[in-house]
């Protein structure tokens, strides 16, 4: 089962996903927030064969929640509403920082990093899960 992850920020959506067997993340790509973003996202879930999406949620680092906690939930609703398919939050705290160490120590320059630095942040986002399905012992092609 393949698992989707969103970065999701005021501008721009960054997008992993993982393997079939769900053990492997890659980010998959940065697409601007608009109107048609549910959509995209719906067909992206529906083309791949998700069975599972991960966002992001930003939480403030004394962990307490804020504005931009409820914009992400309320994407998050109106995707729920559009597709059955199992829907988590995992704490995307300082993954942007870790996304733009791992580039510049990948030497990539700085044009390239702003253009894909989201979606390595969703696929550190992806990671951070499938690390907590491994943990459980859950099985990666079954949903828990």
């Amino acid at each position: 089962m393949r698992i989707l992850a969103l970065d999701v920020g005021e501008r721009r959506i960054g997008l992993a996903i993982s393997d079939p067997l769900g053990t492997i993340a890659q980010p998959l790509m940065t697409m601007q927030r608009n109107d048609g973003s549910v959509d995209h996202i719906i067909e992206i879930v529906k083309d791949k064969e998700v069975g599972e999406i991960v966002v992001g949620l930003p939480v403030n680092m004394n962990g307490t929640s804020g504005k931009q906690v409820d914009e992400v939930n309320e994407f998050a609703r109106l995707i729920t509403e559009r597709i059955d398919i199992p829907l988590v939050f995992v704490d995307e705290r300082l993954t942007t920082v870790e996304a733009e160490k791992l580039m510049i120590s990948a030497d990539v320059n700085r044009r390239k990093r702003r253009q894909t630095i989201d979606s390595v942040a969703a696929a550190i986002i992806l990671e951070k899960r499938l690390r907590d399905r491994n943990a459980r012992g859950i099985d990666p092609a079954d949903p828990d």
